[in-house]
C-alpha cells in the first residue's frame, strides 16, 4: 500500500512557503503522492468547519508542486465535476499532466453545497448526470482527434483538441462517494475510488467490495482499480479500545497498525491529510504552530520510517 500526504491548501498552514516545504520534504521522505481538494466558498450563514473557510485552488497548487518535485504523483481529491465545463477542465488537467511529466491523478466528485451550485449557475438536481457526462466527455476529449461528444449537458462539435495528456489513454480518473449508489457508479465508470473525509473506515472493506462487484458486472477488471483513503490522522497518546477509537487516531503504533489493517481490506493508498485537523487549519491558529503539527505528521509517518512488514 502506498502512502501519500496532503499539501497545505487550507487555513493557517497554507502559506506559499509551507507548500514548498511539504512538497519537497514529502518527496525526500519517499511519499508516493501529494493531494489537494476543492472548495469555492464558505457561506457567512453556515458553519462548515474551519477546513472550508479558506482554500487554495487545487489545480494551481498542484502545478506549483509539479515545479518543485520530480517523482511524487500529484492528486486532487476531489474536483467537483459539475462546476466547470468539461472542455475547460480537460485543458487544465491536460496541461498539468504535461507540466508534471505524467504524474497527475484526477479525483472527481458530485459536489454537495447548494450555495456553490447557485454560485456557478448549475442546478444541484443535475449533479449526478453532469458528473457522469463529465467523465465520459473527458475520456472522449483525451481520445483521438477529431473529438465529438453529444450529451444532455455537454455538446462538443467535431474538433481537434490538443495537446493530449502524457499518460495514455488518460490520467487516472478516480471518483468519490459514500452511499451504495455512488459506490456502484464508481465501479461502472471510474479507475478507482477516493473516500470522503468523514468516511466510516471500519467498513471500508465492505465499500471496496461494492465497488469491485459493480466493476465486475460492467465487465471491467476489479483488480485494476485503485482504492484511496483520505487519512484524517490525529496523533496523540494511546487510546483505549473501549472508547470507540476512530481509525487513524491515537499513538503512532496504533495509527501504523490501522494503516496495515486498511491495506488488508484492499486499500491501495492512504494519504495523510492535516487539512482536516482543526488545530492545523483554524483561522485563529498560529501559522508556525500549524505548520509544525503538519510537519511532525509528515516526519513520523514517512514511508522510510515504517518498520518492515
Amino acid at each position: 500500500m502506498d502512502l501519500g500526504f496532503a499539501l497545505p491548501v487550507s487555513g493557517a498552514w497554507s502559506s506559499t512557503e509551507s507548500i514548498r516545504l511539504v512538497a519537497r520534504r514529502a518527496e525526500e521522505l519517499g511519499y508516493a503522492s501529494l493531494w489537494t481538494f476543492q472548495r469555492l466558498l464558505h457561506p457567512t450563514h453556515a458553519d462548515w468547519g474551519a477546513t472550508y473557510v479558506s482554500v487554495h485552488d487545487p489545480i494551481v497548487v498542484l502545478a506549483h508542486a509539479a515545479a518543485l518535485t520530480q517523482r511524487v504523483r500529484l492528486g486532487v481529491a476531489v474536483l467537483n465535476a459539475p462546476f466547470a465545463p468539461p472542455l475547460v477542465l480537460a485543458k487544465q488537467l491536460t496541461t498539468l499532466d504535461v507540466l508534471s511529466d505524467g504524474r497527475l491523478d484526477v479525483g472527481l466528485g458530485l459536489g454537495w453545497a447548494a450555495e456553490e451550485f447557485d454560485a456557478v449557475g448549475v442546478p444541484l438536481s443535475e449533479r449526478v448526470a453532469r458528473t457522469v457526462e463529465t467523465v465520459q466527455a473527458l475520456r472522449a476529449i483525451w481520445g483521438p482527434d477529431p473529438v465529438h461528444f453529444e450529451g444532455r449537458h455537454v455538446h462538443l462539435e467535431e474538433a481537434i483538441v490538443q495537446p493530449k495528456p502524457v499518460q495514455r489513454p488518460h490520467p487516472p480518473l478516480l471518483m468519490g462517494g459514500s452511499v451504495p449508489a455512488a459506490l456502484r457508479r464508481v465501479g461502472r465508470l471510474a479507475d478507482g475510488w477516493i473516500t470522503a473525509s468523514r468516511q466510516d473506515l471500519r467498513r471500508v472493506g465492505e465499500d471496496i467490495a461494492t465497488v469491485r462487484e459493480a466493476a465486475a458486472r460492467a465487465d471491467r477488471d476489479p483488480d485494476a482499480l485503485r482504492f484511496v483513503v483520505r487519512g484524517v490522522v490525529r496523533l496523540d497518546r494511546e487510546v483505549g479500545g473501549r472508547g470507540g477509537r476512530r481509525l487513524l487516531t491515537g499513538s503512532l503504533s496504533q495509527v501504523r497498525g490501522d494503516l496495515d489493517r486498511l491495506a488488508e481490506q484492499g486499500v491501495t493508498e492512504v494519504f495523510v491529510d492535516p487539512n482536516f485537523n482543526p488545530d492545523v487549519v483554524s483561522p485563529t491558529a498560529e501559522p508556525d504552530h500549524s505548520l509544525s503539527v503538519g510537519l511532525d505528521l509528515l516526519e513520523q509517518l514517512a514511508p522510510a520510517s515504517r518498520p518492515a512488514s
